[in-house]
């Protein structure tokens, strides 16, 4: 139950870590006031009702202001995830350390099971105890 528990921890904590590091984009087309298409990771399509744009001439032209408009939102990620220990005194060095050797040496283990009373028999019971001195445990 407990390695079970343990890849499920690091599985999820492998997932905070890839979600919180990852940039995407989301883009937008507006047609006047509407909302027409969202697209994550690409661009958006667009309505079709965009102006094209004129060949530059000589001659007086009047433009007509485009309707549509095009907006990307960028959501970027956690970049600084290192933290560094350089900045720190002597001090707070000297406790890092120690609390990580104390705490990695917390959950080690032995490499058997230890039963110091395994080759000892009991002793020999030559009365019952709590029959004699009438305690009975409930």
């Amino acid at each position: 139950m407990n390695e079970i528990f343990k890849k499920i921890a690091a599985i999820l904590m492998a997932f905070v870590v890839c979600f919180s590091t990852m940039s995407f984009s989301i883009s937008e087309h507006y047609c006047g006031d509407h909302l027409v298409d969202s697209a994550l990771f690409s661009k958006a399509e667009s309505c079709g009702m965009e102006l094209q744009k004129k060949s530059p001439t000589n001659e007086c032209s009047v433009d007509k202001e485009d309707c549509c408009s095009d907006v990307v939102k960028q959501i970027e990620g956690q970049t600084n995830l290192k933290t560094d220990l350089s900045n720190l005194t002597f001090q707070q060095q000297v406790f890092v350390t120690a609390f990580n050797y104390s705490y990695v040496n917390l959950f080690e283990g032995l490499d058997e099971n230890i039963v110091p009373f395994k080759y000892y028999s009991p002793s020999l019971i030559v009365t019952d105890i709590q029959v004699l001195d009438q305690v009975f445990l409930i």
